[in-house]
């Protein structure tokens, strides 16, 4: 099948400006919200314990993460106050709930255009909110997730920091990265077709270069600049600071990395925005 991109007379520079990307997501966001509740039904439509299983997935995978990096492993963190296995798993969660986000709105994004041919053909419908749907079904699956990471932490008798009334700003980098991401994926998904098994495989291997199951610390120092170079290791650390530790986050490390996470949700959205005048060529 031939790849077409449309030029149009648009030269996508005007979705650039910061006013017009929140004007134009703003005036929708009704339809926003109707599509992210859709999104949330309908990943468990069906089934008989329905939303529960919101709850059941991220237990079980705490679970069994846990046995094989704590017990089968023995990993464990070099600031944990003890070597108690539940504070090696609330340590490894808290980790998980940040990548989860960036893993859902990212591996789900090549096949939403592809995936919604009526809404390219048959109706004037916005499909840059697709991606912004998803995003905020993955927000709300986090929230949930959180909820029982601090249920464990009280379980285990460990006290709640104040610092996690922080944690919208620790967030920041990472929705507006894993935004402008989904955008351009969701894009290149329409022309290329094999994207989704690259993003994929991609995916697997920041799963492990992201410091989830391990500390920074422990990668030899050669090896360590890579890591630093995965935005998803500032963010996982800063949240176990501002939800476990107590800690402020690195506020420097922070704006460095939300003033790029906020450039790629703009270069996204505007290639977004500028090649969807194609879609219905290719679908």
């Amino acid at each position: 099948m031939a790849t077409v991109i449309r030029e149009g007379s648009e030269s996508g520079l005007e979705y650039l400006k910061p006013g017009t990307f929140l004007y134009n997501l703003w005036r929708r966001r009704d339809l926003i919200a109707q599509f992210t509740i859709r999104e949330i039904d309908g990943r468990y439509k069906g089934s008989f314990l329905g939303i529960l299983w919101s709850f059941i997935n991220p237990l079980v995978m705490l679970m069994i993460y846990t046995f094989v990096f704590g017990i089968v492993l023995k990993a464990r963190w070099p600031n944990a106050k003890t070597d108690n296995l539940g504070e090696f798993a609330v340590t490894l969660f808290c980790g998980l709930i940040a990548f989860n986000v960036f893993n859902e709105c990212v591996v789900r994004a090549s096949s939403l255009v592809v995936g919604n041919p009526n809404y390219v053909k048959k109706v004037v419908f916005p499909l840059e909110i697709l991606p912004v749907s998803v995003l905020g079904s993955a927000i709300f699956h986090s929230i949930i997730s959180l909820c029982i990471l601090l249920l464990t932490i009280i379980c285990l008798g460990e006290p709640l920091h104040w610092t996690i009334i922080i944690l919208p700003i620790v967030m920041l980098p990472l929705v507006c990265f894993s935004l402008g991401l989904s955008w351009f994926l969701a894009s290149l998904g329409v022309f290329i077709r094999d994207i989704n098994y690259t993003v994929i495989l991609v995916m697997q291997v920041m799963f492990f270069l992201t410091p989830i199951f391990y500390p920074i610390e422990n990668i030899p120092e050669p090896f360590r600049t890579v890591i630093y170079f995965n935005p998803l290791s500032s963010i996982t650390e800063n949240f176990r600071r501002v939800i476990l530790w107590g800690y402020f986050p690195d506020f420097g490390e922070l704006l460095v990395w939300a003033l790029l996470a906020l450039c790629v949700m703009l270069a996204g959205y505007a290639w977004f925005m500028k090649t969807k005048k194609g879609f219905a060529d290719v679908i």
